[in-house]
């Protein structure tokens, strides 16, 4: 467990141990009742990911989304920064090339539209601090954007101790736990 040694940990080690916790506690679970948060069911464009590895599985609930009538976006690493490209909800129009799968298209100009955004994290804690992958790219996006936020995780990746944060780091609004 991760709580307790948090104040003594630096970030680089907390993610080395949650991922190490993260591939031995892989269960199946589900992300739809996310569908079902208020925020989510009143927004039209919604800004999701597109998970790999061990993250919490968001390819249903992305599918969902699109069946909802939503506009899902996708985030694309641009430089030092994330931009959104609407996606279909098909494979073809995801890219591999690189470690993380990213949608291929043309980035949408106007951020505003976004009204939610599901944010991967390795960690929360009760204030919605996150520990990401730590480059930074989730917390330079959500600075410039006005909509409500989610982090997603898996159970044991609730903190009950603050995370060790520096000051760009963007807390979101609501964390969210897979069933």
């Amino acid at each position: 467990m991760v709580d307790g040694a948090m104040n003594t940990q630096s970030k680089s080690e907390l993610r080395q141990l949650l991922r190490k916790q993260r591939a031995e506690k892989y269960k199946t679970h589900t992300l739809l009742h996310i569908s079902q948060i208020p925020q989510v069911e009143k927004a039209q464009t919604i800004a999701s990911y597109f998970s790999y590895g061990d993250e919490p599985d968001t390819h249903a609930l992305n599918q969902h989304l699109i069946s909802l009538g939503k506009s899902l976006l996708l985030p694309r690493i641009n430089g030092e920064s994330l931009e959104w490209v609407q996606w279909d909800g098909s494979n073809e129009q995801i890219s591999s090339q690189s470690l993380i799968p990213e949608p291929i298209g043309e980035a949408i100009t106007d951020t505003n539209a976004i009204e939610v955004v599901l944010v991967p994290a390795l960690a929360m804690d009760p204030t919605g601090y996150r520990l990401g992958q730590g480059k930074g790219f989730y917390d330079r996006a959500l600075k410039g954007l006005s909509a409500f936020t989610i982090g997603i995780i898996f159970p044991h990746e609730l903190m009950s101790e603050p995370l060790p944060k520096d000051s760009w780091d963007v807390p979101v609004n609501l964390v969210e736990i897979t069933r």
